[in-house]
């Protein structure tokens, strides 16, 4: 098991500072997903720049979830 951190980030991010143990990288994108999701159903009309990132133990970025699809 590896420790996966989740940070919000619109410009500013806000660090997950205790993480969440996961067994690889895909449970950590798909649970990325999954906060994607209630957060936009918590706030529908919420910042189309706000991302999840996703950051391993060892300081990596694996991914980057988009929250609201972007008005272009």
């Amino acid at each position: 098991m590896q420790t996966y951190y989740f940070d919000m980030k619109d410009g500013v991010p806000v660090r997950d500072k205790s993480g969440l143990e996961l067994v690889s990288d895909g449970a950590a994108i798909a649970h990325s997903k999954v906060l994607a999701d209630k957060v936009r159903k918590e706030n529908p009309e919420g910042n189309s720049d706000l991302r999840i990132v996703v950051i391993d133990e060892s300081g990596r970025e694996i991914h980057r979830e988009q929250v609201y699809a972007r008005n272009v």
